[in-house]
């Protein structure tokens, strides 16, 4: 359990058997000022992630010869616009996990590949606006799902996605407008796909 106490000049936490990365991201709490009254300064959705256990990947470690001519989070004045991201480890590289949902991939592990997927937007946002608390509505969720001929639940699929999100912003900013779709292929043979659209501060 921590105990997180702001005493007029600074942030100073309490810290019992948390994992390393919820006591590191305590001790950037304790470092920074406030600059939003009432609330720790920042970081909250990132502390949230740290008491899961969860970690942002790296960026994606593209395939050799590969360039891509866009940026992976577009801003805009109260708005960011997220490009199409696939599942990424905790090294940034693709998971292995590939193929056909309904033949070479089970629901249940394109469930976890739309979580992935979620953690590697998380990464992006986090690297183009510097705090994830500055995203105050998630707008709209498109999800693609490379399915086999005759696989219908895509829903299920990126609720994977879905479920994460609203976890870490609560039902009123987390909840979004979504299609989930099936398509043909996907780059890499990803079993998943999936841009958003949020709002920013």
């Amino acid at each position: 359990m921590a105990v997180t106490v702001w005493n007029g000049s600074r942030w100073s936490c309490t810290v019992a058997g948390l994992t390393p990365a919820a006591l590191a991201i305590d001790r950037q709490l304790a470092a920074r000022p406030s600059n939003r009254t009432g609330q720790d300064g920042g970081m909250r959705i990132e502390r949230r992630l740290a008491d899961l256990g969860l970690e942002l990947p790296p960026p994606m470690q593209l395939p050799p010869g590969l360039t891509l001519p866009f940026p992976w989070v577009r801003l805009w004045p109260g708005r960011a616009f997220i490009s199409g991201h696939g599942p990424l480890l905790p090294d940034g590289t693709l998971s292995p996990v590939t193929g056909k949902v309904g033949r070479d991939v089970t629901e249940e592990q394109a469930y976890d590949a739309a979580r992935l997927t979620a953690l590697a937007i998380l990464a992006s946002l986090q690297r183009a606006l510097g705090d994830l608390d500055r995203v105050t509505g998630w707008l709209r969720v498109f999800g693609m799902v490379n399915t086999a001929p005759g696989f219908t639940r895509t829903p299920a699929v990126i609720n994977g996605f879905s479920e994460l999100i609203l976890d870490l912003w609560g039902p009123d900013a987390g909840q979004h407008a979504r299609s989930a779709i099936g398509v043909a292929e996907l780059p890499f043979s990803l079993p998943v796909e999936i841009e958003a659209e949020v709002a920013v501060d």
